[in-house]
């Protein structure tokens, strides 16, 4: 599995490189990999990316749906909004929260890390995906939090 995953990461990378400045809405397919923009905001990036069995999502803040403001409340707040946004990726691309294998979660201060374990509790269950968090000094935004996450059927 780690090495269907890993040439799935570089396949990934090498398409993503391809399409570098693409102004296209919604690619839709190219080849084994599939793109979904649900076009939130004119930004150069795609909400998720499907290549095989693999969803990757981009990178998702505490921001409601049809709005670049973040939800207010603090990071308990953004991070349920965050969740919410992943998880609506996921759905509309046949996936679920059940299918992620790994989350990857940058906060503001890493002191919130507690708070935002409180509130990922909610959406995951044991056993849990795999997780990395890291501390950065400045999120899109000013997001107290963002997280990406990857899910595989």
């Amino acid at each position: 599995m780690k090495k269907i995953l890993w040439m799935a990461v570089g396949v990934l990378a090498v398409t993503l490189v391809g399409c570098a400045g693409s102004e296209v809405k919604n690619p839709g397919n190219k080849g084994n990999v599939q793109f979904y923009d649900s076009g939130r905001f004119n930004l150069p990036f795609s909400d998720g990316v499907r290549v095989g069995n693999v969803f990757y999502t981009s990178g998702e803040i505490g921001d409601k749906a049809g709005s670049d403001k973040l939800v207010p409340g603090g990071i308990k707040a953004e991070s349920r909004q965050a969740l919410d946004n992943i998880r609506d990726t996921l759905q509309v691309n046949g996936y679920e929260l059940k299918d992620v294998v790994k989350c990857t979660v940058m906060l503001a201060d890493m002191k919130e890390w507690p708070a935002f374990n409180e509130v990922y509790k909610e959406y995951f269950k044991k056993p849990y995906p795999a997780r990395s968090a890291f501390g950065g000094n400045q999120l899109a935004f000013d997001a107290r939090m963002e997280i990406e996450c990857i899910a595989a059927k």
